[in-house]
């Protein structure tokens, strides 16, 4: 029954070091892996694809499940060693198996700690070159279509200060428009005016009457001429003004 015992000992010890090994040798490939990585990803240009990081990216994923399913079954053996420890045997053995025992948990403890370290890094350094690309892919979007804002903002600037002219124009027309029919109307209640005082005076004297027409008609003639001239000039003034 010792014998028996002992070589079930024997044979979870040597489980638990092959395993050990078969972790030593997938953490060194494993550290290796995620360094190139981020040399890589350093190292590599704005314009580079990004194959080669998603191929490493594949590869860190596969041997990172690897590495969970080792880790899973070296403390499965752990487990075993403690459960014999624990059970029926020679105390004069305990003391030697626990301290054996101790050894295992200590370097299963080492292993987790760096692999979990080693994989926290590289998603670490993972995410961060993500969010660097992203950056980069709006800063190139920003520098792309900024020569296109430019040009529209230029457009946009050149067609406002055309329609401040054209404002500023047609105020100026409306203004002088203003101040001739004014000066039209103090015109036309002065020749009423006079016009009034030569209907007197041609009631008094009939050889006048003959003379006073004359004067209306060219008076008539002129004003028709004088307001020809002022809706030519008002047009004219709108047609540059919206052109």
């Amino acid at each position: 029954m010792a014998a028996g015992s002992s070589n079930y000992w024997e044979d979870l010890r040597k489980q638990a070091r092959q395993l050990e090994n078969e972790l030593d040798l997938k953490l060194v490939s494993f550290s290796k892996l995620c360094t190139s990585s981020r040399d890589g990803r350093r190292d590599s240009s704005d314009t580079t694809p990004l194959l080669n990081g998603s191929s490493q990216d594949r590869m860190f994923e596969t041997m990172a499940v690897e590495i969970e399913q080792l880790l899973g079954k070296l403390t499965g053996i752990n487990d075993k060693m403690a459960e014999y420890t624990n059970s029926a045997g020679v105390p004069s053995l305990n003391a030697a198996l626990m301290h054996t025992l101790q050894r295992h948990r200590d370097i299963l403890q080492d292993y987790t700690h760096e692999f979990h370290k080693t994989k926290a890094n590289f998603l670490a350094i993972r995410e961060r070159e993500n969010l660097l690309g992203s950056v980069r892919k709006d800063i190139e979007s920003y520098k792309s279509g900024s020569g296109v804002n430019n040009r529209r903002t230029e457009l946009f600037l050149k067609e406002h200060e055309h329609l401040r002219n054209s404002d500023r124009l047609i105020e100026e027309t409306i203004s002088i428009a203003m101040a001739t029919k004014e000066n039209m109307t103090s015109q036309r209640g002065m020749l009423k005016s006079i016009q009034s005082k030569m209907n007197t005076l041609a009631n008094r004297f009939p050889a006048v009457n003959s003379l006073i027409q004359r004067i209306n008609l060219r008076k008539r003639r002129d004003s028709f001429i004088l307001g020809s001239i002022i809706g030519i000039c008002t047009i004219l003034l709108l047609l540059f003004a919206f052109h």
